[in-house]
C-alpha cells in the first residue's frame, strides 16, 4: 500500500511521464493506492479558480477515479483531523498536513513531489518518494 499525495494523483491519471521511475514502480507495484477525498477537493478547487486545467469535470474526474481497483480513496475521517492537528510540523496547507497524517496512520510510504513533505515525513512511517518535478 502506498498513500500518493495530490500532485502524484494528478501526473499518474494524467501525465504519467512526469513520474519518476521509482515512482512509477511503487505505485505499479501496490496493491492498494490511497488517496486521501482532500486531493479531489483540492484539484476542484484549483480547476474552480482556473489554476488547474483537466480534461473532464471534477466529478467525472472522481468518479473515474474511484472505478480504479487498486484506488481507495479515503475520507478524512475525525483521526486523521486529528493526527493533521497533531503533526510537529510548521507546514500550514491543511491538504499536505492531511496526506501526512493519512499516511502515517497506515504506516506506509508517501509518493510526493513535495520537498517539503519528503523533509518532513518520519522514516519509521515509511519513506516518502519522488516524482519528476517539471
Amino acid at each position: 500500500m502506498v498513500v500518493i499525495d495530490t500532485s502524484t494523483l494528478l501526473f499518474w491519471t494524467l501525465d504519467n511521464q512526469r513520474l519518476s521511475p521509482a515512482a512509477a514502480v511503487a505505485i505499479n507495484d501496490a496493491e492498494r493506492v490511497v488517496v486521501s477525498s482532500i486531493s479531489v477537493w483540492e484539484i476542484g478547487v484549483k480547476v474552480s479558480k482556473r489554476r488547474l486545467y483537466i480534461p473532464v469535470p471534477i466529478r467525472e474526474f472522481a468518479d473515474r477515479l474511484v472505478q480504479i481497483d487498486v484506488v481507495e480513496v479515503l475520507p478524512v475521517d475525525t483521526e486523521t483531523w486529528l493526527q493533521s492537528i497533531e503533526l510537529q510540523w510548521e507546514h500550514r496547507d491543511p491538504a499536505d498536513r492531511v496526506i501526512v497524517a493519512t499516511a502515517m496512520l497506515r504506516n506506509c510510504p508517501l509518493i510526493t513531489s513535495d520537498e517539503t513533505i519528503r523533509r518532513f515525513y518520519p522514516q519509521p512511517y515509511g519513506s516518502a518518494l519522488t516524482v519528476t518535478q517539471t
